[in-house]
């Protein structure tokens, strides 16, 4: 495919027919990723406001063959907002298409568009006494477009459900201008092929989304959080079989840590109040939501109690205060930010079938101890089997001596991963970091559909190009 610039002849194209505002400075954050693997070359920022904006720009970049890269709150760890070499690209922003257009408290549905940052919508929905559910550490500048471009997850996966799960109606400009007009509101419309899906997760390939309406819930009348010390994996998996057994779906989330992530906190951001005076070696963070009249403290403790007895759990912290539970949290959600201060030389977002998860950890422990002296912290999201499986250099050590084995220790943990029926991109996508895996790993069948798919939806590839598929 031969591609076109975006440049000064392209713009004035587009001058007539877009409001000034939508001409934003081309500011470095939009063409460099968060974890610096990717450039491009600078090319045009628009910034559209409405849906006819973007059927105009859309329009403009498909006759003239420029390539578009959807950018959303640009956290994205996969490259899927930001594209390589090639022509100036069209870095297609919806950080003015940031409105929530409607909410309907007794339907459990808000209308909000593509550009709205989660927080915001956090704090939207609360102000009508609803939860919007889906949440992550990226949540003050991770925007809802993005979030469904990746079927993100997040920590409460557990009792809600992906991106996808959360959303029951999307509207989207296609290449070609075509405007998919589909923000219902309904649980139940069996009317053909549910191209709401497809999209998806789709990565800003097949269509631009606009729009969305999704699932709020109602607020757990009684919320409680604790850290608890497990013995191991093991124990942490038959621990959260005994809380779902106690508690149902009122277990909301369920995080495994092991010991380094403890280490790292110290070592980078010794600020953050850790609870415990050493490093346990695995500990788990629990959130539960109870129905009204139920004692959540009380929840967690008969918790703890049986779980001690059952050698599951040898020390724990149960929050008495929401201050508490914030610094608990804090713990959790700092990682990634302490990760990314150590300097990882490879991080995996991968997921395994639960069961599975132990012996995963042991036999990716030993895996490790052959390729080198990597330090490893894992940790994640136990209640949906996601583990962030991360590899750093030895302590005093930084990673610049081992990036040139990167692509062997993906392939090493990859390879055991799809060996125990898991999967190598969990929640944060396939971008362009995971382009070769996907054609090592997938299905032929499934990859043929694929590329028809996105032959029929983008015939000119202007979308992305690059992403999720060679």
């Amino acid at each position: 495919m031969t591609y076109a610039p975006a440049d000064a002849a392209f713009a004035d194209t587009l001058r007539d027919r877009l409001s000034p505002k939508t001409f934003r400075e081309a500011e470095p954050r939009y063409f460099e990723d968060p974890r610096g693997r990717w450039k491009a070359p600078v090319g045009m920022v628009l910034a559209p406001e409405s849906t006819e904006e973007v059927r105009t720009i859309l329009m403009a970049a498909n006759d003239a063959r420029v390539r578009v890269i959807p950018y959303g709150g640009g956290t994205g760890l996969v490259g899927a907002q930001t594209p390589g070499e090639g022509p100036a690209p069209l870095i297609l922003s919806m950080e003015r298409m940031n409105r929530v257009r409607a909410i309907y408290p007794d339907e459990n549905v808000v209308i909000a568009e593509a550009g709205v940052i989660m927080q915001d919508l956090h704090e939207a929905a609360r102000k009508v006494d609803r939860l919007f559910p889906l949440s992550l550490a990226a949540k003050g500048t991770a925007r809802i477009g993005g979030n469904l471009g990746t079927n993100a997850g997040g920590v409460n996966v557990l009792r809600y459900g992906n991106a996808r799960d959360l959303c029951i109606g999307l509207e989207a400009v296609l290449p070609d201008g075509r405007v998919l007009n589909g923000l219902t509101r309904l649980r139940k419309d069996n009317t053909g092929y549910d191209i709401r899906n497809l999209l998806i997760g789709s990565e800003g390939t097949l269509a631009v989304t606009t729009a969305a309406a999704l699932k709020l819930a109602p607020i757990p009348a009684e919320e409680g959080t604790a850290l608890l010390v497990v013995e191991s994996p093991a124990a942490a998996l038959a621990l959260l079989t005994m809380a779902r057994s106690q508690m149902g779906e009122g277990v909301s989330a369920f995080e495994i840590m092991s010991g380094e992530g403890y280490e790292f906190l110290a070592e980078t951001m010794p600020q953050v109040k850790r609870p415990f005076a050493g490093a346990p070696a695995w500990s788990v963070l629990i959130d539960i939501g109870l129905a009204r009249g139920n004692d959540p403290q009380q929840a967690l403790e008969t918790l703890f109690v049986e779980a001690a007895e059952a050698g599951l759990v040898s020390d724990g912290v149960i929050a008495q205060s929401e201050g508490q539970r914030e610094e608990l949290w804090n713990v959790r959600e700092m990682l990634p930010t302490a990760n990314k201060l150590i300097g990882s030389v490879c991080s995996h977002d991968v997921s395994l079938p639960l069961s599975a998860v132990p012996e995963f950890i042991r036999r990716g422990h030993q895996l490790v101890a052959g390729l080198g002296p990597f330090r490893i912290n894992c940790f994640g999201h136990l209640g949906d089997g996601n583990l962030h499986y991360n590899l750093f250099p030895p302590k005093g050590e930084t990673r610049d001596g081992y990036m040139g084995r990167t692509t062997e220790i993906y392939q090493a943990v990859h390879d055991l991963v799809v060996e125990m029926g898991g999967s190598f991109s969990a929640e944060h996508g396939v971008g362009r970091l995971k382009v070769a895996e996907l054609e090592r790993y997938g299905d032929p069948a499934r990859l043929e559909l694929m590329r028809g798919i996105k032959q029929l939806f983008d015939p000119n590839g202007i979308m992305n190009p690059g992403a999720v598929l060679a």
